[in-house]
């Protein structure tokens, strides 16, 4: 634990006292909640965003990575399994309608 100090407006102390006698404790889950929510909508942001890295990976194609792959690698392939998808530019991976 670190102790450190912040100002809060003198009406949001008297609400946080209306809810928690114990005002570390009440600021220490705000912030949580708070820091989890953030991360959520970075992550949300990230997954709406067109990564370079995944155009390139679908420019290239399936069947061009599995030739460079060692063939231990290979096991790590399953093609029974999962959903077909394609690349689409600024929309990300969709599925594919089969």
């Amino acid at each position: 634990m670190k102790r450190v100090s912040i100002t809060l407006p003198e009406g949001t102390v008297e609400e946080i006292d209306r809810h928690d006698s114990n005002r570390s404790r009440f600021v220490q889950v705000a912030v949580a909640h708070e820091l989890e929510r953030r991360r959520r909508l970075q992550l949300e942001r990230s997954l709406d965003m067109s990564h370079v890295e995944a155009g390139e990976l679908a420019e290239a194609g399936f069947d061009e990575w599995l030739a460079a792959r060692d063939e231990s690698d290979l096991e790590l392939v399953d093609l029974g399994r999962g959903t077909p998808v394609r690349w689409q530019p600024g929309r990300g991976w969709l599925e594919i309608d089969e």
